[in-house]
């Protein structure tokens, strides 16, 4: 794993700027190329091919092509194969070498051989033409920025920033995308001018003329009929097939383990392929609710893994500019739990594998077999739905539980009435910031500047857009180009590379992701039980109390966390901030939340986080303020079993 960056001119001091401001993805070398018409940019996290002859910028034989890579390709030993049979010569072990000759020998095509994860730049010098792509799945990032005649790019935004080129200016319409869906589409960024490119998606600078087009999308074709026992067959034969060539590595491999079944089901298929024990890890909390280290422990005693896992206690507020500045954008409490989860990884492996995606791809999230159900409350007459519930969900306290009967009453009151694409829309939004909470928290700035905006849309229009008359592969399609992108995937790379820590997810190999796509419905979701061939497949592996566990996301007690104390700090940080006084936010919002959430009148603690978080952005990108980077985060104690 690695840090990318690059621009259409030659300047090699600017370039060796950008590269440094991209140090912590690569902390094992470094390597720029310029020339007349490119500079190049390249930070190295060593996982294969150790020696020097890995480096990177590379180019190939006669020095035509030049490549800068950020990623692993897990098939880059039989593509080398067919490469050296078509005569190509390499001088590297490294499957960046063998993506550059295969770009050479196939041109865009090239990428339907690739299977893994990847963010990379090709600069073709006879044509004077830079190509660039990023995986099917969206694992790695590319932004990139447009100035006039000129191109740059690079793994993250900090590394286009160091460019000194581009000037910061907020930009309104994400702004609301992040309050509403906690997730900003592309090709947004929350700075102007600043872009990304899709998931799935390549781009070309040719002459100052930039063209942007996808290569891959998530597709629910159908198959020949099969009885239910073949699927469930194939699928975990295709599970341990997916997690073995994961396991490629030239240094010690691990795992995340939480001891629900995406997890475990991983390390259960690890453990039958490495000969030594596995090395997993765990993060939890000291509210029994959302502690799942007892289960992850289960798991690891039942497999003998070389286990770690770490307690991290509440102290919110000094963690989120370092969550910031690591993501270049605001986002949510589950931010704080991967940084915890990649740091205690990091200190004793340099790659592990983790469950991303196995929701998406099993449809594992409960709001999948709740939806037909959902749909049927809100045809109900509006009177019993307004006049009777509503007023029973007004008056329940909150208890800050997970999943509490408060907050599900509060949720299916939110829902009443929607139907389709929208109808998913605020099923999973009804917690972050809906019309309601716009009206009295967005200040005349944001209202001024977002009069026609429909946030919702970034989740209505895929969902109406999908090549399904389903709902749930409606709904799956709709996560898979949307959320796992541009909020899971986020979150992973950047927290895992603040580390320098490799992660990479199994369950997100196309060849097994486009097997389950073809997977009928009935096989997902069974009489409300998600996962259904997935835990069904996994019974010959795991203990049952793991493969019956209900679904329960990675996610810290902040609710609890938010005490007395708590709360006043952030009310005088946040009537200060360049929110409120500058007029983005109001300061009658602010106070309000943190009322009805002190009170246990609402669980608010998503929304504060995430003002929070939008405040610390705001300071750190617009105001300029560092980031100290030795300041304390959550507090946290280690353990090995």
């Amino acid at each position: 794993m690695c840090g990318i960056a690059g621009f259409s001119w030659k300047n090699e001091s600017l370039i060796a700027r950008m590269t440094e401001a991209l140090a912590h993805r690569g902390p094992d070398g470094s390597g720029v190329f310029t020339d007349d018409g490119v500079s190049l940019g390249h930070r190295r996290l060593s996982i294969i091919d150790l020696s020097a002859q890995g480096r990177l910028p590379m180019s190939n034989e006669d020095g035509t092509l030049w490549i800068t890579f950020n990623g692993e390709i897990y098939n880059y030993r039989e593509l080398r194969a067919d490469l050296l049979q078509r005569g190509h010569r390499f001088r590297s072990q490294t499957d960046s070498e063998v993506v550059l000759h295969l770009y050479e020998e196939h041109g865009i095509e090239s990428l339907n051989s690739l299977r893994g994860m990847f963010a990379f730049a090709v600069w073709d010098a006879k044509r004077r033409r830079l190509f660039a792509a990023r995986d099917r799945f969206g694992q790695k990032p590319l932004f990139y920025a447009q100035l006039g005649q000129r191109f740059l790019f690079a793994s993250e935004i900090k590394g286009l920033l160091a460019s000194g080129e581009i000037s910061v200016t907020p930009e309104p319409a994400a702004i609301d995308y992040y309050l509403a869906e906690r997730f900003i589409p592309p090709p947004l960024t929350m700075i102007r001018g600043i872009r990304k490119l899709p998931a799935g998606h390549w781009l070309q600078w040719d002459a100052g003329r930039l063209h942007v087009k996808a290569y891959w999308r998530p597709t629910f074709s159908t198959t020949r009929p099969r009885r239910d026992s073949e699927w469930i067959d194939e699928l975990g034969d295709r599970v341990d097939e997916a997690v073995r060539v994961h396991l490629v590595s030239d240094v010690p491999v691990g795992a995340l383990l939480s001891g629900g079944i995406d997890s475990s089901v991983i390390v259960a298929s690890m453990a039958r392929q490495t000969d030594s024990p596995v090395q997993t890890f765990c993060v939890g909390s000291d509210q029994p609710t959302f502690d799942e280290r007892i289960f992850a422990r289960q798991v690891a005693q039942h497999f003998q893994t070389q286990h770690r896992e770490q307690q991290v206690a509440g102290e919110p507020l000094t963690s989120i500019p370092q969550l910031v500045r690591c993501l270049d954008e605001p986002s949510d409490p589950i931010s704080a739990c991967m940084f915890e989860a990649a740091h205690l990884a990091s200190k004793h492996v340099k790659v592990v594998l983790g469950g991303d995606g196995g929701d998406e791809i099993f449809a594992g999230f409960d709001r999948y077999a709740a939806f037909d159900w959902v749909a049927r409350y809100g045809s109900l007459p509006r009177w019993v739905r307004e006049d009777v519930v509503r007023p029973i969900a007004q008056r329940l306290p909150e208890s800050f539980r997970y999943k509490s009967l408060t907050q599900r009453i509060h949720w299916l009151d939110a829902l009443g009435g929607e139907r389709g694409g929208r109808l998913y829309a605020r099923m999973t939004s009804v917690f972050r910031f809906g019309a309601q909470e716009k009206h009295w928290t967005y200040g005349p700035v944001l209202r001024e500047q977002l009069k026609t905006a429909d946030a919702e849309a970034a989740i209505a229009e895929p969902f109406e857009a999908a090549a399904s008359a389903d709902n749930l592969h409606r709904m799956l399609y709709t996560d898979m180009v949307t959320r796992l992108p541009e909020h899971t995937l986020l979150l992973t790379d950047r927290l895992s590379m603040a580390h320098g820590l490799e992660m990479r997810a199994p369950f997100l190999d196309h060849r097994l992701a486009e097997f389950c796509l073809m997977m009928p419905t009935h096989l997902k979701i069974r009489r409300r039980t998600t996962k259904y061939a997935m835990r069904q497949a996994a019974r010959k592996w795991l203990p049952a109390n793991i493969i019956k566990r209900s679904k329960q996301g990675f996610m810290f007690p902040v609710a609890y966390w938010l005490n007395a104390k708590t709360l006043g700090l952030i009310r005088e940080s946040l009537v200060d901030s360049p929110l409120v006084t500058e007029r983005w936010i109001e300061r009658t919002g602010v106070e309000r939340l943190l009322s009805e959430h002190s009170q246990h009148r609402a669980d608010h603690h998503v929304r504060i986080w995430m003002l929070m978080n939008l405040d610390a952005w705001f300071r750190i990108y617009v105001d300029g303020e560092a980031v100290q980077p030795d300041k304390p985060t959550l507090v946290a104690q280690e353990a090995a079993f």
